[in-house]
C-alpha cells in the first residue's frame, strides 16, 4: 500500500524554522517527483518545493525562495523541507504529493487538479503550519 506521512508541523513565531518531513511507503522515490503543497484558509492550494531526480535541480515556488530549502533521504525514503524565516503568510496546511516520472514544474502547478486528469499520483494527509506574528 501506497502512503506518504507528512509530519514537522507546529506552531512558531515569526522569523522562526520548522522542518517538514514526508515518509513514504509502498514505493521508492527514485522515478517520482516529490512536492510539497499547502493550503492556507479560504485559498486554494498551491505548489511550494519540489524534488525530482529528473530535474537538476530543486522547484521553489517565488515566495519561499532562499528561505525553505527541499533535501531527500533515499535511502529513508524521505523528503523534507527545511522552512526558516517563517512568516505569518506561511500559515497553511502543508501536504507532500508524489507523481511518478513528473518534471517538478509541471507537479508544482497541479495542485489542484486530480489525478486522472494530470495530477499527483498520491497524496499524504496534511500537517499544520501555525506562524504567529
Amino acid at each position: 500500500e501506497v502512503q506518504l506521512q507528512a509530519s514537522g508541523g507546529g506552531l512558531v513565531q515569526a522569523g522562526g524554522s520548522l522542518r517538514l518531513s514526508c515518509a513514504a511507503s509502498g514505493f521508492t522515490f527514485d522515478d517520482y517527483a516529490i512536492g510539497w503543497f499547502r493550503q492556507a484558509p479560504g485559498k486554494e492550494r498551491e505548489g511550494v518545493s519540489c524534488i525530482s531526480r529528473r530535474d537538476g535541480k530543486p522547484y521553489y515556488a517565488d515566495s519561499v525562495k532562499g528561505r525553505f530549502a527541499i533535501s531527500s533521504d533515499n535511502a529513508k525514503n524521505t523528503v523534507y523541507l527545511q522552512m526558516n524565516s517563517l512568516k505569518p503568510e506561511d500559515t497553511a496546511v502543508y501536504y507532500c504529493a508524489a507523481a511518478w516520472k513528473m518534471f517538478c514544474a509541471v507537479a508544482m502547478g497541479t495542485a489542484n487538479i486530480d489525478q486522472d486528469l494530470g495530477g499527483m499520483d498520491y497524496w499524504g494527509k496534511g500537517t499544520l503550519v501555525t506562524v504567529s506574528s
